[in-house]
Protein backbone atom coordinates (compact mmCIF):
# COMPACT_ATOMS: atom_id res chain seq x y z
CA UNK A 1 0.00 0.00 0.00
CA UNK A 2 2.85 2.57 -0.94
CA UNK A 3 2.21 6.16 -1.50
CA UNK A 4 -1.61 4.57 -1.24
CA UNK A 5 -4.38 7.08 -1.77
CA UNK A 6 -8.03 6.78 -1.21
CA UNK A 7 -10.49 9.28 -2.36
CA UNK A 8 -14.20 10.50 -1.86
CA UNK A 9 -16.25 13.44 -2.72
CA UNK A 10 -14.63 16.08 -0.67
CA UNK A 11 -11.84 14.11 1.46
CA UNK A 12 -9.02 11.79 0.41
CA UNK A 13 -7.14 9.43 2.94
CA UNK A 14 -3.24 9.29 2.49
CA UNK A 15 -0.88 7.45 4.39
CA UNK A 16 0.93 9.18 7.27
CA UNK A 17 4.54 10.57 7.23
CA UNK A 18 6.78 12.10 9.58
CA UNK A 19 6.11 15.79 8.50
CA UNK A 20 2.48 14.89 10.25
CA UNK A 21 4.05 14.63 13.41
CA UNK A 22 2.93 18.35 14.56
CA UNK A 23 -0.59 18.01 13.06
CA UNK A 24 -0.71 15.24 14.61
CA UNK A 25 0.43 16.48 18.21
CA UNK A 26 -2.12 19.63 17.62
CA UNK A 27 -4.89 17.45 16.49
CA UNK A 28 -4.56 14.74 19.54
CA UNK A 29 -4.16 17.18 22.07
CA UNK A 30 -7.02 19.33 21.24
CA UNK A 31 -8.94 19.43 24.70
CA UNK A 32 -12.12 20.15 22.25
CA UNK A 33 -11.07 16.49 20.13
CA UNK A 34 -9.83 14.35 22.51
CA UNK A 35 -12.48 13.70 25.20
CA UNK A 36 -12.86 10.22 23.94
CA UNK A 37 -9.54 9.24 22.48
CA UNK A 38 -6.45 7.80 24.25
CA UNK A 39 -4.02 10.19 25.27
CA UNK A 40 -1.20 11.22 22.81
CA UNK A 41 2.13 12.86 23.58
CA UNK A 42 2.56 16.35 23.02
CA UNK A 43 5.69 16.29 21.88
CA UNK A 44 6.70 16.48 18.48
CA UNK A 45 9.74 14.51 18.46
CA UNK A 46 8.06 11.44 20.25
CA UNK A 47 5.50 11.77 17.12
CA UNK A 48 7.85 11.79 14.72
CA UNK A 49 9.56 8.43 16.66
CA UNK A 50 6.42 7.09 16.77
CA UNK A 51 5.82 7.51 13.58
CA UNK A 52 9.09 5.80 12.44
CA UNK A 53 8.08 2.69 14.18
CA UNK A 54 4.67 2.79 12.68
CA UNK A 55 6.22 2.87 9.10
CA UNK A 56 7.89 -0.39 10.23
CA UNK A 57 4.39 -1.83 11.06
CA UNK A 58 3.33 -0.47 7.60
CA UNK A 59 5.51 -1.90 5.91
CA UNK A 60 4.87 -5.28 7.06
CA UNK A 61 1.33 -5.04 6.42
CA UNK A 62 0.54 -4.79 10.03
CA UNK A 63 -1.08 -1.68 10.07
CA UNK A 64 -1.75 1.50 8.08
CA UNK A 65 -2.51 5.29 9.60
CA UNK A 66 -3.95 7.85 7.16
CA UNK A 67 -4.26 11.81 7.28
CA UNK A 68 -7.52 12.93 5.91
CA UNK A 69 -6.97 15.98 3.65
CA UNK A 70 -9.72 18.03 2.04
CA UNK A 71 -9.85 17.59 -1.93
CA UNK A 72 -9.76 21.17 -2.54
CA UNK A 73 -6.46 22.15 -0.95
CA UNK A 74 -5.06 19.11 0.19
CA UNK A 75 -5.05 20.29 4.13
CA UNK A 76 -4.96 18.13 6.81
CA UNK A 77 -8.39 17.90 8.55
CA UNK A 78 -7.87 14.43 10.57
CA UNK A 79 -6.74 10.85 10.96
CA UNK A 80 -7.90 7.29 11.26
CA UNK A 81 -6.40 4.15 11.41
CA UNK A 82 -6.49 0.71 10.65
CA UNK A 83 -4.44 -1.99 12.84
CA UNK A 84 -5.26 -4.96 15.01
CA UNK A 85 -5.70 -7.41 12.38
CA UNK A 86 -7.15 -11.38 12.84
CA UNK A 87 -7.44 -14.48 11.27
CA UNK A 88 -10.49 -15.56 12.24
CA UNK A 89 -12.33 -14.19 11.24
CA UNK A 90 -10.21 -11.99 9.14
CA UNK A 91 -11.01 -8.83 10.76
CA UNK A 92 -9.58 -5.28 11.36
CA UNK A 93 -10.12 -2.87 13.65
CA UNK A 94 -10.00 1.05 13.01
CA UNK A 95 -9.72 3.86 15.27
CA UNK A 96 -8.06 6.83 15.99
CA UNK A 97 -10.64 8.60 14.28
CA UNK A 98 -10.17 12.67 14.78
CA UNK A 99 -11.80 15.18 12.22
CA UNK A 100 -10.23 18.79 12.98
CA UNK A 101 -12.13 22.02 12.64
CA UNK A 102 -11.26 22.27 9.03
CA UNK A 103 -13.06 19.01 7.92
CA UNK A 104 -15.38 19.34 5.41
CA UNK A 105 -19.57 18.82 5.59
CA UNK A 106 -19.57 15.25 4.76
CA UNK A 107 -15.18 14.18 6.14
CA UNK A 108 -16.94 11.89 8.77
CA UNK A 109 -19.31 9.80 6.47
CA UNK A 110 -16.54 10.06 3.32
CA UNK A 111 -13.56 9.26 5.94
CA UNK A 112 -15.91 5.73 6.92
CA UNK A 113 -16.49 4.50 3.81
CA UNK A 114 -12.79 4.97 2.75
CA UNK A 115 -12.26 2.77 6.06
CA UNK A 116 -14.47 0.09 5.17
CA UNK A 117 -13.32 0.41 1.22
CA UNK A 118 -9.44 0.30 2.16
CA UNK A 119 -10.75 -2.52 4.54
CA UNK A 120 -12.83 -4.80 2.74
CA UNK A 121 -11.76 -4.06 -1.05
CA UNK A 122 -7.93 -3.53 -0.60
CA UNK A 123 -7.13 -5.64 2.52
CA UNK A 124 -9.95 -8.30 2.08
CA UNK A 125 -10.88 -8.31 5.38
CA UNK A 126 -14.83 -10.15 6.33
CA UNK A 127 -15.74 -7.81 9.04
CA UNK A 128 -14.49 -4.91 11.24
CA UNK A 129 -14.07 -4.40 14.82
CA UNK A 130 -14.08 -1.78 16.98
CA UNK A 131 -14.91 -0.40 20.31
CA UNK A 132 -16.40 3.51 21.40
CA UNK A 133 -16.42 4.86 24.63
CA UNK A 134 -19.89 5.21 26.74
CA UNK A 135 -20.79 8.76 26.83
CA UNK A 136 -19.21 9.42 22.94
CA UNK A 137 -23.02 9.54 21.68
CA UNK A 138 -22.63 10.78 18.38
CA UNK A 139 -20.20 8.06 17.22
CA UNK A 140 -21.99 5.54 18.71
CA UNK A 141 -25.33 6.67 17.02
CA UNK A 142 -23.02 7.47 13.55
CA UNK A 143 -21.93 3.47 13.78
CA UNK A 144 -25.55 2.16 14.70
CA UNK A 145 -26.41 4.23 11.19
CA UNK A 146 -23.83 2.61 8.84
CA UNK A 147 -25.04 -0.35 10.63
CA UNK A 148 -22.44 -1.40 13.08
CA UNK A 149 -23.48 -4.60 15.29
CA UNK A 150 -23.30 -4.04 18.88
CA UNK A 151 -21.69 -7.37 20.71
CA UNK A 152 -20.58 -6.56 24.10
CA UNK A 153 -19.96 -3.87 26.70
CA UNK A 154 -17.59 -3.15 29.71
CA UNK A 155 -17.48 -0.75 31.87
CA UNK A 156 -15.51 1.95 29.44
CA UNK A 157 -16.28 1.01 26.16
CA UNK A 158 -19.14 -0.61 23.63
CA UNK A 159 -17.71 -2.84 21.08
CA UNK A 160 -18.93 -3.31 17.39
CA UNK A 161 -18.52 -5.25 14.50
CA UNK A 162 -19.05 -4.12 11.12
CA UNK A 163 -19.49 -6.99 8.69
CA UNK A 164 -18.17 -6.96 5.35
CA UNK A 165 -22.13 -7.42 3.49
CA UNK A 166 -22.75 -4.00 5.52
CA UNK A 167 -19.69 -2.29 3.12
CA UNK A 168 -21.24 -3.82 0.64
CA UNK A 169 -24.93 -2.30 1.00
CA UNK A 170 -23.74 0.81 1.91
CA UNK A 171 -20.98 1.40 -0.87
CA UNK A 172 -24.49 1.32 -2.99
CA UNK A 173 -26.66 3.51 -0.88
CA UNK A 174 -23.51 6.11 -0.08
CA UNK A 175 -22.48 6.04 -3.14
CA UNK A 176 -22.86 10.00 -3.84
CA UNK A 177 -20.43 10.50 -0.92
CA UNK A 178 -17.49 8.61 -2.50
CA UNK A 179 -17.54 10.47 -5.62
Amino acid sequence: MKNFTLKAGTIYLRLVNESDAAFICNLRNNDELNTYISKSTSDEYAQRQWIINYKKREERGEEYYFIICRNSDDLAVGTVRLYDFKESPKSFCWGSWILGENKTKYAAVESALLVYEAGFLYLGFEQSHYEVMKGNDKVHSFHLKMGAERVSEDSTNIYYIFPKEKYEENRIQYARFLG
